[in-house]
C-alpha cells in the first residue's frame, strides 16, 4: 500500500492538521498517516544563526521515518535555513523519499502583519505539495502560477497557485503511474 507518512514535529493546534492530511492525500493519491515522533530538534540548531539546518533534519527524518511510506514530510515550526541562503521554507531529497517544511515563516505575523489562520494553512499547504514534488524528481517550474514555482518571500508563495501547471501535473502523473520508478529509502 502506498501512503504519505506526515511526521510533525509541532503541536500546534492552529494547524488544519486533517484538512492538510486531505489535501495531500487527494493530490498524490495516497493514504495520508499522520505521526507525532517525540525528538529533540536540538541537533539541527545553529547558534550563530539561530537557526536550524533543514539538511541536518532531512537525515534525522531518514533514520526515524516509516520504512512503509512512501514518502515522509517533516512539519515544524522552526526556522529553517541551508548554508547558501538566509532562510528557506523547506527542503526535499530531489528524487528521494523525504522533505520538510517549517511554518515558522509562513505566519503572516512573522511580517507584522495580524495573523490569518487561513493564509497560513493556505502556504502550508503549497510549500508541503511543493516540497513532495521535489521528492516525485520535479524541479522548479518557470510557470509563476505553478505550485512548483520557486518561492524565495513569501510573497511568491502567495501568488503561485496551489495547484501543478499542466507539465508538471503531468510529471506527477506518470511517477504515480510507475511506482516501481520511485526511489527506495
Amino acid at each position: 500500500m502506498r501512503y504519505l507518512e506526515i511526521v510533525s514535529f509541532v503541536k500546534d493546534p492552529e494547524y488544519d492538521w486533517p484538512g492538510l492530511c486531505q489535501r495531500l492525500g487527494q493530490t498524490f493519491r495516497m493514504t495520508v498517516q499522520l505521526t507525532w515522533p517525540t525528538l529533540d530538534l536540538e541537533f539541527a540548531y545553529n547558534p550563530a544563526r539561530g537557526q536550524y539546518l533543514s539538511t541536518a533534519m532531512l537525515s534525522k527524518l531518514l533514520e526515524i521515518r516509516n520504512p512503509a511510506a512512501t514518502k515522509s514530510l517533516g512539519i515544524t515550526d522552526l526556522d529553517l535555513f541551508i548554508p547558501i541562503l538566509t532562510y528557506v521554507f523547506g527542503e526535499a531529497q530531489l528524487g528521494g523519499t523525504v522533505a520538510v517544511v517549517s511554518g515558522h515563516r509562513l505566519r503572516p505575523s512573522f511580517y507584522g502583519l495580524p495573523d490569518d489562520r487561513d493564509l497560513r494553512q493556505e502556504r502550508l499547504i503549497k510549500e508541503a505539495v511543493h516540497e513532495l514534488g521535489h521528492t516525485f524528481g520535479l524541479l522548479h517550474c518557470p510557470n509563476q502560477l505553478c505550485v512548483l514555482a520557486s518561492s524565495t518571500y513569501a510573497e511568491n508563495i502567495d501568488n503561485k497557485g496551489t495547484e501543478f501547471c499542466a507539465h508538471c501535473q503531468g510529471l506527477i502523473n506518470d511517477a504515480l503511474a510507475n511506482p516501481q520508478t520511485w526511489p527506495r529509502p
